[in-house]
């Protein structure tokens, strides 16, 4: 069956994990004993490099024994299979696989549902040589694994190895830019691997999408300590819009004064909205446990003006402008094509629903063209001709959410910052600005975390203190879908052509001016970005 020879490979991999981690113990407690340890050794800071160097070492060997696991639970079942007559009938066979589930879930202590969630994942991933071989060399973890078998449900077999290749095969057609699939927090990778599984998908998002809508529905689930989860399924741009002007209402509530944080005042604006009764004041419930009327505090009794004290009127609060992103091909604005747009803080949503915020001139809505030959933006609209709001947009284009690792703070939330800071000379520069969340700003002004130089198509990477380079995570475009009847004659030619290989879109009518062949100085610039965009009928 060929499981020994896998069994063996992943077995020395484990094997010398295991040995590196005992060299790291003993040099660790080496420096604690103190034997052999020159004068010029900072102990303290030599032990702290060695805790790093041993978590890197269990996390690869926690991805070894996954791979050992999910070959075995697959193994398993396949054996069992392998048992029966080859004609046993449909109704034995099921009753087989039924019985090794509960085996496995009795070894391992977990429900019978988990445990056939493991046979599905641990199958899938077996079926994947790449991402079997990824993890099996503790490249990506047993999270990452499991989130391409769930993302690869639902496509053909060729679809699943194209979207295996793009992100594990460097030598791929335009494979993925960034980061690799390791280097992501599972919830980053997942973002990336749905965002191309919707484009490829053989169903369009379009069609999935009105099936999705009929789903809709609100959740109630009550919790501990008196408190409830309320939960909401909806179209993506509906429920963007309400956890933006969540967002913004409650910035717009923040003051000196207001004791409540982002998070708080998010969920009480929610609730007030929902409710269609003013906002209620901040509890400080340490202060009404020892309280001696705390009903009262916890009522909120009391019609005190002031943030925090007294109920409050949301129609009355200013609300700060929430400016989201929405990326959409110029075929598919156009109505020629289907294909997905983005939008920022969600991921892909229907071509409809793109036009639709298009066409109804969302103010809060920025609609982002990119270039059929190659996925890549092409002009963001806008209504004012001013260079700050288009360098600011332009990053939030670029970089999508917070440039630090592993963060995924998305871009409404986030400051534009300056990577070389202004007093020690950085300029106000695409290449010198970047995304940064509140908290990964206050780091790295006090700490050593130190980002490289951005570009104006790729925002930084990062290093450590300890000199661990993060390669930055990038977003993944992808040559738009032409429609076949204007497709470039070269292109209906050649499927594998490369984008660049495409030839330009040049004007027929001479009474045409072509935007590149004017100044950035210009002033018909300013007339075109003032110039609102209209969907022809």
């Amino acid at each position: 069956m060929g499981i020994g020879t896998d069994l063996t490979a992943v077995m020395e991999g484990v094997s010398a994990s295991v040995a590196a981690l005992d060299v790291l113990v003993l040099a660790d407690a080496s420096l604690c004993s103190g034997a052999d340890v020159g004068a010029e050794v900072d102990v303290l800071q030599r032990r702290y490099e060695l805790c790093l160097e041993r978590l890197e070492l269990v996390a690869r060997l926690e991805a070894q024994l996954a791979a050992v696991k999910a070959r075995d639970v697959a193994d398993a079942v396949d054996i069992q299979h392998a048992l029966l007559p080859p004609d046993a009938p449909v109704e034995e066979r099921t009753f087989a696989e039924m019985s090794v589930v509960e085996e496995i879930a009795g070894i391992l202590t977990i429900s019978s549902g988990a445990s056939g969630a493991l046979v599905e994942q641990s199958r899938r991933v077996c079926s994947l040589p790449p991402v079997f071989e990824a993890l099996a060399e503790g490249a990506v973890s047993w999270q990452h694994a499991r989130i391409v078998a769930d993302e690869t449900e639902g496509l053909t077999p060729e679809g699943a190895a194209s979207l295996v290749a793009h992100f594990f095969d460097p030598d791929a057609p335009n494979p993925a830019r960034g980061a690799a699939p390791g280097d992501l927090v599972p919830s980053r990778f997942r973002a990336k691997v749905r965002a191309w599984r919707e484009r490829h998908h053989p169903e369009t998002l379009e069609k999935r999408h009105v099936k999705g809508v009929v789903d809709r529905r609100m959740d109630y689930a009550p919790d501990r300590d008196g408190m409830a989860w309320l939960s909401l399924y909806l179209p993506g741009d509906t429920a963007c819009a309400i956890w933006n002007r969540s967002t913004a209402t409650a910035r717009g509530l923040q003051s000196p004064a207001e004791p409540r944080t982002l998070t708080q005042l998010r969920a009480d604006v929610a609730a007030s909205l929902l409710l269609g009764t003013g906002l209620q004041p901040a509890v400080n419930h340490n202060a009404a446990a020892a309280d001696t009327e705390p009903a009262a505090a916890a009522a909120g009794a009391g019609n005190d003006a002031g943030p925090g004290c007294a109920s409050t009127d949301i129609g009355k609060i200013p609300t700060p402008r929430t400016d989201v992103l929405v990326t959409v091909p110029v075929f598919s604005l156009l109505g020629l094509t289907d294909e997905p747009a983005v939008l920022d803080g969600f991921g892909p949503i229907p071509a409809s629903m793109a036009r639709k915020l298009v066409a109804d001139g969302a103010e809060s809505f920025y609609r982002v063209l990119v270039d059929p030959r190659d996925g890549a933006p092409l002009e963001i609209g806008r209504t004012r001709y001013r260079l700050p709001e288009t360098i600011k947009k332009w990053i939030q284009l670029r970089d999508r959410k917070c440039t630090f690792p592993g963060c995924t703070n998305h871009t409404p939330d986030n400051d534009t910052d300056h990577l070389n800071p202004w007093h020690h000379g950085g300029k106000t520069d695409v290449r010198n600005l970047a995304q940064l969340c509140p908290k990964h700003h206050r780091l790295k002004h006090h700490s050593t975390w130190v980002p490289d130089p951005a570009t104006p198509n790729e925002p930084p990477g990062w290093t450590s203190p300890t000199g661990r380079h993060y390669k930055p995570e990038q977003p993944d475009p992808q040559p738009t879908h032409w429609p076949q009847w204007s497709m470039p004659a070269a292109v209906a030619q050649s499927a594998d052509l490369c984008p660049e290989d495409i030839p330009p879109w040049e004007p027929d009518d001479a009474n045409l001016i072509d935007l590149n062949d004017l100044s950035p100085e210009d002033p018909l610039w300013a007339e075109f970005f003032e110039t609102p965009f209209a969907l022809s009928e």
